[in-house]
């Protein structure tokens, strides 16, 4: 009955994995899409008030939504693919041997 119910376990974490990165996929569509629309009417408008195609496709305000919900794609991105360069696994293994021997020392004092 162990098997079966770790099997379903398996399942569902896969389930649940495969939910976040269908998720992270839409996201990314609709960001890319949304964003050339957005560039394409700042550059158009832009261009319709006389600046010339490289003034209205170098101003900030025609990629500063692009800039800013882009931060927001990579962040779900790096949930998604379990990317962390901060806590990586090393790290948390690293630590857990650190306090592993830092419990051994302070219980060896007593003995």
């Amino acid at each position: 009955m162990k098997t079966s119910t770790t099997q379903e376990d398996k399942r569902k974490r896969a389930e649940q994995r495969i939910k976040a990165l269908k998720g992270f996929y839409i996201h990314l569509t609709v960001y890319i899409l949304v964003n050339i629309m957005i560039s394409t009417v700042s550059v158009v408008g832009n261009m319709s008030s006389g600046d010339s195609f490289i003034e209205a496709f170098t101003t900030f305000g025609t990629f500063s939504t692009a800039i800013f919900w882009g931060i927001g794609v990579f962040f779900h991105g790096a949930k998604v693919f379990e990317f962390n360069p901060f806590f990586s696994k090393e790290w948390e293994e690293r630590k857990i041997k650190q306090y592993l021997e830092e419990d051994t020392n302070e219980i060896g004092k007593y003995n």
